[in-house]
């Protein structure tokens, strides 16, 4: 699902703007046999982690660090704890609510600065997103040259696996 992800369209009609994006960077996160999943066989199902075990197609909301929200969509069948973060999004509509929300111009190039941008918050934990106010469409599929498959970033269990995806011809992705 996480290479799948790529070329969707993410839409936000949060707080009364309509912001969009074609989706460019992905991680999976493979569930409890991942040292990196927050449903780890180490940690088990808690009330935190709870909307991962949900019905694919749902959003995970998370907090990272204690400060910033952190957007990925269920993707294991219900109770089964796996899913993909939204890394990065190429913007294309709604550019002046992103800024407005996060205060600059580097609007979507990471996990935190995509979900500020398009206002994505705890209240959509377990929203399906095939649905408003928060959905993912298809787009344009991406062919398989412009993909880059590599590992993941920011953690540190399992850091080594391929599971990142990302567009090579994106200036928007977080990291090269």
């Amino acid at each position: 699902m996480a290479r799948e992800l790529l070329g969707c369209v993410l839409f936000s009609d949060l707080g009364g703007d309509r912001t969009a994006g074609v989706i460019v960077e992905t991680e999976a996160y493979t569930g409890p046999d991942d040292p990196a999943c927050h449903a780890a066989e180490r940690i088990g199902r808690t009330a935190r982690n709870d909307p991962l075990f949900g019905p694919p197609g749902t959003a995970y909301i998370h907090r990272n660090y204690g400060i910033h929200w952190l957007m990925n969509a269920v993707t294991g069948p219900e109770g089964f704890p796996a899913g993909v973060l939204i890394r990065a999004l190429d913007p294309l509509e709604g550019l002046e609510a992103m800024e407005r929300r996060r205060g600059r111009s580097d609007l979507t190039n990471g996990p935190a600065r995509l979900a500020q941008a398009l206002g994505v918050g705890p209240e959509l934990q377990g929203h399906p997103l095939s649905t408003p106010p928060l959905w993912v469409a298809r787009g344009s599929p991406l062919p398989d040259d412009r993909v880059v498959i590599t590992t993941r970033v920011g953690i540190s269990r399992a850091a080594e696996r391929p599971l990142r995806f990302y567009d090579r011809e994106s200036r928007w992705v977080s990291r090269r």
